[in-house]
């Protein structure tokens, strides 16, 4: 669900659409939907986003992801919250305009992000995280940064016990919008971010082995 139709809105929308997922979008201005191209499948609502009425008519108690993206920091920061604690949407997210306040919601636990088409980059990467995203490859592009979903059961773990087990190096944390540079007693906490270090053409076992459970030891 996105609300804001704007040029980051409908991007979104048309992105999320050709992945094949179901989508609906909402605005307060009916002329906003206009951007969406001629073809767009999914639903159009005409109304306040952070309004528990419009966001239900939307079907908010069965979206995966909620993402905010109008043109105001109020609107996108209260409506993000609404689908979060009212209506419990894990995957949030909402685009702040003032880096200071953008720092502060980070704090709370709401990811926001800045600018249109890293803007519609980043949402993505984090309502649909599925596979390693590399953020840095050195100059032969043998080696990457990379920012890789951890299932849920390493959590409690140290970051450092990972790497013989993927065969990489755990390099920092993004945690409540700080980074942190992973340490020998860095214990891995729910909401993390973690980024390795690794060979480009062995990121996909890397993902494949932090992605699901860790395998119990004989």
């Amino acid at each position: 669900m996105i609300m804001g139709c704007g040029r980051v809105g409908s991007t979104l929308a048309h992105i999320l659409e050709d992945g094949g997922h179901s989508v609906a979008i909402i605005d307060r201005d009916p002329q906003a939907f206009r951007r969406l191209r001629a073809g767009f499948r999914g639903r159009r609502v005409t109304g306040i986003g952070f309004d528990r009425d419009v966001l239900t008519d939307a079907g908010i108690e069965s979206a995966a992801a909620y993402v905010a993206v109008s043109s105001g920091d109020n609107s996108n920061i209260i409506s993000a919250r609404v689908a979060r604690e009212t209506f419990g949407v894990d995957n949030v997210v909402a685009r702040i305009y003032d880096p200071r306040r953008a720092e502060v919601y980070q704090r709370l636990g709401i990811p926001t992000v800045a600018t249109v088409r890293w803007t519609a980059d980043q949402i993505l990467r984090r309502v649909l995280p599925e596979g390693a995203e590399p953020l840095w490859r050195d100059p032969t592009g043998r080696v990457v940064l990379a920012e890789v979903p951890v299932h849920p059961s390493w959590i409690g773990t140290r970051a450092v016990d990972l790497e013989p087990r993927a065969r990489c190096r755990a390099a920092f944390i993004n945690r409540m919008g700080e980074s942190l540079v992973v340490a020998d007693d860095t214990v891995l906490q729910e909401g993390d971010i973690l980024h390795v270090i690794g060979a480009e053409n062995d990121m996909d076992r890397i993902n494949k082995v932090l992605a699901a459970a860790p395998e119990k030891d004989d």
